[in-house]
């Protein structure tokens, strides 16, 4: 491996370890020495990559981002465009699904503590913003066949409250139920 792979695969390391350090110990939680504990790297190894708390965080960001989209790409491809409201249903309520469990639940906890903390960092806020990709879009086809002139704003509020149940059962527990999503769905079709 080349020294420029290898420098690669570390920073996507210590930026994967400060996702899984935010998602269990939160936003006080992430320094430089926490991550370092967490890979099992010698002390001074993530500041050596990031000097900065504001650099870890941005390369936190932009990692989480990059599985992010690498996850709903591959979602969508593999879904295809909805054939009815039920698919769409179905597809949804199992992502949010995804979104709660396992590792998706970690990069969830992360997610929303980064969009916080957004708030007060703008550049954060940016690499935020939700991206079109391949599930997005089927979504938005699926309306637009449906006659909706407004099919990508409805798209959006849709997307929207299915995250809104997702961060609800976060903070409270508990699952996102098909009806829940059935009704949002009927919603952004009437």
């Amino acid at each position: 491996m080349s020294a420029h792979a290898s420098a690669a695969a570390r920073r996507a390391l210590l930026a994967d370890t400060a996702i899984d350090v935010l998602a269990d110990h939160g936003m006080r939680g992430l320094t430089h020495r926490a991550v370092d504990r967490a890979a099992g790297l010698p002390p001074g190894t993530t500041s050596a990559y990031h000097r900065t708390r504001q650099s870890l965080l941005t390369a936190l960001v932009r990692r989480l981002v990059e599985r992010d989209q690498a996850e709903i790409q591959e979602a969508g491809r593999r879904a295809g465009a909805p054939r009815d409201a039920e698919e769409l249903v179905a597809g949804l309520t199992a992502f949010a699904g995804l979104r709660l469990t396992g590792e998706g639940r970690r990069r969830s906890l992360a997610r929303y503590a980064c969009a916080l903390e957004g708030v007060h960092q703008p550049e954060l806020r940016e690499i935020l913003v939700p991206r079109d990709n391949a599930a997005r879009q089927s979504v938005e086809d699926f309306l637009a066949a449906q006659g909706l002139a407004d099919a990508r704003a409805r798209t959006v509020t849709l997307l929207t409250c299915v995250d809104g149940l997702v961060f609800d059962r976060l903070v409270n527990g508990g699952a996102v139920s098909a009806e829940e999503v059935r009704r949002l769905v009927a919603a952004a079709l009437r």
